[in-house]
């Protein structure tokens, strides 16, 4: 471990997909070194799709100029060639300490060098900026907004996640403009989102396909028109494949197991992806489900022999989560 003066270690790893916490951690890292001295003579970055190996190494062995630290920042570092990788990987065993090396990463495989040399510097060396999942984006939305000066709706949250995407630095901005136009001390609401943010995010075809599995014929009808870069061919063959999985959580469910492990365990998934299966396969009765995926062979040859796809796919889908009078 190579802890250094101050509590601040000789590198960092900053890697996840999360824009927002990359840009927010990278922007504490420079105030905490801007306040050991000025980082203007004392601070050089590189992207890793260019970066030169020799150049990068010889600014972290720069004596830093009027100041205790300088700082060197490598952008797309999981883009830096293999040798490059290897070579930082070999400097991070004995660092200069008085540069701070700030590798960003979209994402890094552990099992590199280079992660396993930065891991080494110290349990603080790797930070974990990895997008939230879903519904905890919706909660990190709410912890956002204060910051703005004001508070959101559960609701409104998860309405602007819809509109927006998962693109968090999008998001802040979002919010920033929400909370301008704000007033009074109520949340912002579910109303302002749809009237002021204009919704750019398509659908993800897995929101498809758990409507589909939910038995919402309208929001299925309603994603799809959000959807046109997604193929009616690919719907259909993702939904093809969820009415196996909801077929095994009917059989299971009738021989009396809801166990989502076990259930995972059969498909072949893990279990949070199969965290609702069950209360799906509750919505069918089983020969629904079995009629169903015979009815998607029948849509697909339509779909390959010039049917048009879209309006095959439709209708296939109307005759599944119809229900019977």
């Amino acid at each position: 471990m190579t802890e250094q003066t101050g509590g601040i270690l000789p590198a960092y790893l900053v890697v996840g997909d999360d824009d927002l916490k990359r840009q927010t951690v990278m922007k504490r890292l420079r105030m905490r070194l801007e306040e050991a001295g000025d980082l203007s003579f004392n601070l050089d970055e590189f992207t890793g799709e260019s970066a030169d190996a020799d150049a990068l190494l010889n600014a972290c062995a720069t004596i830093p100029f009027a100041s205790e630290k300088r700082l060197v920042i490598v952008t797309n570092a999981e883009k830096l060639k293999k040798d490059a990788q290897e070579r930082i990987a070999t400097y991070l065993s004995d660092p200069v300490p008085t540069t701070v090396l700030m590798l960003v990463a979209t994402s890094l495989a552990k099992n590199t060098k280079l992660y396993k040399a930065c891991a080494k510097i110290g349990p603080t060396a790797i930070i974990d900026c990895a997008m939230p999942k879903r519904d905890k984006l919706e909660r990190m939305v709410r912890d956002m907004a204060p910051a703005h000066g004001a508070t959101i709706s559960a609701q409104a949250a998860k309405r602007l996640v819809e509109l927006v995407g998962e693109d968090t630095v999008h998001i802040d901005k979002e919010l920033e403009k929400l909370a301008t136009a704000h007033s009074g001390n109520a949340p912002i609401s579910v109303e302002e989102v749809e009237d002021q943010v204009a919704g750019i995010s398509e659908p993800k075809p897995w929101e498809f396909t758990d409507a589909f599995s939910a038995r919402d014929l309208a929001r299925c009808i309603a994603l799809k028109r959000k959807m046109p870069s997604v193929s009616s061919h690919a719907l259909l063959g993702m939904c093809t494949n969820r009415l196996r999985e909801l077929i095994c959580a009917r059989t299971m469910s009738d021989a009396g197991s809801r166990s989502t492990t076990a259930l995972a365990e059969q498909i072949g998934t893990v279990d949070w992806k199969v965290k609702n299966h069950f209360s799906y396969a509750q919505r069918f009765e089983a020969d629904e489900l079995i009629s169903a995926l015979c009815a998607s062979a029948d849509t697909e040859r339509q779909m390959k022999s010039g049917a048009d796809a879209d309006t095959a796919f439709m209708d296939w889908v109307v005759s599944v989560l119809k229900r019977a009078r």
